[in-house]
C-alpha cells in the first residue's frame, strides 16, 4: 500500500495556550521515483507515493515520448534495490515502433518536488509541441462555475486534510463536475498523475475540460495541459510569464488568482462567460 503519510512526534508550541506539549503529527510522504524505459533509467522525481503508474505515464506523455497509452506495452512498479523494498521504480516497455527517448546529458530529467523542469538545460530543451488542437476547442465555462471549483477541489483533498502539505490537480467538466483529483508534494507530479490516469482510461485528448491546480500556474503545467489537449488551465495563485506566453501560443485559456468571486483571465478569455 502506498505510504502517502507518516507520523512522527513533534513539540507543539502555542504561545497563547501555555506550556508546550508533545504530540504526533502527520506528514506528507516524499520519496524518489525512478522511471525506467526498457530497464534504462530515464528520470527521477520526488513525489508522494501512490498512483505511480499514472505518474510515469503522464510524465512520458507530457514529455512527448509517447502520444497515447497504446505506445506502452507494459508499465509495472518494481521493488528496486532498497531494503526494505520501497517500490520506488516504474519500469516501462514501449512498443517496437515507438522511438526510444533521447538521453542527452544536457537534458537532465532529475526533478525536485517543487519544480518539474529544474534539471533541464534550456527552454528549447523543455519545449514540446502537442499533437492536439487546443485552440480549436469550443469549450465555454461560466465564470460562476469557475468560481466554485477551488472549494470543490479543496473538499476532495483528503490527504491535505491530514497533513496540510500537498498540492492538488483536479480535472473538471465544463459544468463543474470533478472527474478526477490527484494529490502530491509536487504540483507537476499531481498533474502528471491526472494526465496518466486519462491516458490509461483512453480519454485523451481531454477536450472540453478544465484543469485546476492548487498553487501557481507555471510553464511546465501549461505545457503538460497542452500535451494532454486540455483547453483551460486555472490556478488559485499566480501564473508565470512563460505560462501565459505558452498558453497564448497554444490557444489555451489561462485563469489565475481564482479565489472567491474573483479571477484573472490571461489568455483566450472568450471561453469564460459572465
Amino acid at each position: 500500500m502506498a505510504r502517502t503519510t507518516t507520523r512522527r512526534p513533534v513539540l507543539k508550541i502555542n504561545l497563547a495556550a501555555g506550556e508546550p506539549r508533545r504530540r504526533p503529527d502527520e506528514l506528507a510522504a516524499e520519496e524518489p521515483l525512478e522511471i525506467r524505459v526498457r530497464r534504462q533509467p530515464l528520470a527521477v522525481t520526488m513525489r508522494t507515493p501512490g498512483h505511480d503508474i499514472d505518474l510515469a505515464m503522464g510524465f512520458l506523455l507530457s514529455e512527448g515520448i509517447i502520444t497515447s497509452a497504446g505506445d506502452v506495452v507494459t508499465a509495472q512498479l518494481c521493488a528496486g534495490t532498497d531494503t526494505p523494498n520501497t517500490y520506488n521504480v516504474v519500469d516501462v516497455v514501449l512498443g517496437e515502433s515507438v522511438p526510444p527517448p533521447v538521453t542527452d546529458p544536457t537534458r537532465n530529467f532529475y526533478t525536485t518536488s517543487s519544480c518539474g523542469v529544474c534539471g533541464k538545460a534550456s527552454i528549447d530543451a523543455v519545449r514540446t509541441r502537442s499533437a492536439f488542437d487546443v485552440a480549436g476547442d469550443p469549450l465555454s465555462v461560466p465564470a460562476r462555475v469557475l468560481a466554485e471549483l477551488p472549494d470543490r477541489l479543496r473538499a476532495a483533498q483528503r490527504t491535505f486534510d491530514r497533513t496540510g502539505g500537498l498540492h492538488a490537480a483536479g480535472l473538471f467538466t465544463a459544468d463543474g463536475e470533478l472527474v478526477v483529483l490527484r494529490e502530491d508534494v509536487g504540483r507537476h507530479n499531481a498533474v502528471d498523475k491526472v494526465i496518466g490516469w486519462a491516458a490509461r482510461a483512453g480519454r485523451l485528448p481531454l477536450a472540453g475540460h478544465v484543469l485546476l491546480v492548487s498553487g501557481r500556474a507555471s510553464f511546465e503545467l501549461a505545457q503538460k495541459a497542452w500535451m494532454a489537449g486540455i483547453p483551460m488551465l486555472a490556478a488559485v495563485s499566480a501564473p508565470s510569464t512563460l505560462a501565459a506566453s505558452l498558453a497564448e501560443e497554444a490557444g489555451m485559456t489561462l485563469v489565475g488568482f481564482l479565489r472567491g468571486e474573483t479571477m484573472n483571465v490571461y489568455t483566450a478569455a472568450e471561453r469564460v462567460t459572465v
